[in-house]
């Protein structure tokens, strides 16, 4: 895919999944949870995680953001939602060599290869990543817990 048409792809589903996010609600019988927070740009989720064994069950976040990230956590929890803990951490790597501009694998990335369009705008890298180190954190424990970009 050429350069200038990751870029419209980019913004078209940005622009879709902030208008029109997925997946934004309160789980109540979430088993790992984990609040994110990016004050330079005052993004602030919670993520939600609901597991059955080693697979994502449900996934949900709730909070405010600018566009990039409300769209990243949209993308996040339809993208994980039915994938096993091991799936899943492929993805979550795979987003991050994609946001620092390492080797990626597409087939691994899927749609979320749209995402590479914020690596334009580096100061807005943490606002795309906010939901999914959020997420990493919440599969790493089984209690509420914190985590800040900065």
């Amino acid at each position: 895919m050429s350069e200038s048409n990751i870029r419209d792809l980019y913004q078209q589903v940005i622009m879709d999944h902030n208008k029109k996010p997925r997946n934004f609600r309160e789980m109540l019988d979430a088993n790992h949870l984990a609040h994110g927070n990016n004050p330079l740009c005052g993004d602030a989720l919670v993520v939600f995680v609901k597991m059955t064994g080693d697979v994502i069950e449900d996934l949900s976040f709730q909070g405010s953001g600018c566009a990039i990230s409300v769209a990243s956590a949209s993308l996040m929890t339809e993208i994980l939602k039915g994938k096993t803990l091991e799936e899943a951490e492929e993805i979550y790597q795979q987003v991050h060599k994609q946001m620092t501009n390492e080797d990626v694998d597409p087939a691994i990335l899927g749609k979320l290869e749209v995402l590479a369009g914020v690596r334009e705008f580096p100061a807005r890298v943490k606002c795309a990543t906010l939901s999914w180190h959020t997420m990493h954190t919440a599969m790493e424990s089984d209690h509420d817990i914190s985590v800040t970009t900065e």
